[in-house]
């Protein structure tokens, strides 16, 4: 497959039809330049419910683990859960989904730690870059870090308990 990131990278995101324009080998990439560009030592993934989400996640966090990075997997989740895990966590993180697109479409979010957004000024054109030499070059040149770990957390209840937390409940009626 040839990627054109031209097509697939856009402001604030990245984000197109799979496996037409991505597939899980370009995600690795994407997951890998996440970990370069952000400089951390873990972060937190999360994925919708798209059928593709769950193979470009893992594939994400394979290319971030390759670099040194320990991924923390919270799953199926909303983008809002995935922000709140960047937060309570202090991690950047990357969110699998396309919002409102088709089912065909699927993309990337990505924010730095404390659910900072990650847009072209703030390291997606970077990543970008990287992405891009690497599919010249045929792949990212070998880390000299320790591989990271992949581990998966439910952060369901505490994410429920945060959104309580903001609203009164004793005040609204059964």
């Amino acid at each position: 497959m040839t990627a054109d990131l031209s097509q697939l990278v856009k402001a604030y995101d990245v984000r197109g039809v799979v496996p037409d324009q991505w597939d899980e080998s370009l995600a690795e990439l994407f997951g890998a330049a996440f970990a370069q560009v952000t400089g951390a030592r873990a972060i937190v993934i999360g994925h919708d419910m798209r059928p593709s989400s769950p193979g470009l996640s893992r594939a994400f966090a394979r290319g971030a683990a390759a670099r040194g990075v320990d991924v923390t997997e919270i799953g199926l989740c909303s983008t809002d859960q995935l922000y709140y895990a960047s937060g309570a966590f202090d991690l950047p993180g990357a969110m699998f989904t396309a919002s409102h697109n088709p089912a065909q479409y699927n993309g990337i979010k990505m924010c730095r730690a404390g659910a900072t957004p990650v847009g072209q000024d703030t390291g997606l054109a970077e990543i970008r870059e990287l992405v891009e030499s690497w599919l010249d070059s045929g792949a990212p040149a070998a880390s000299d870090a320790t591989p990271g770990t992949i581990t998966q957390r439910d952060t369901l209840e505490d994410y429920a308990a945060y959104l309580r937390s903001l609203v009164d409940l004793t005040s609204i009626r059964p």
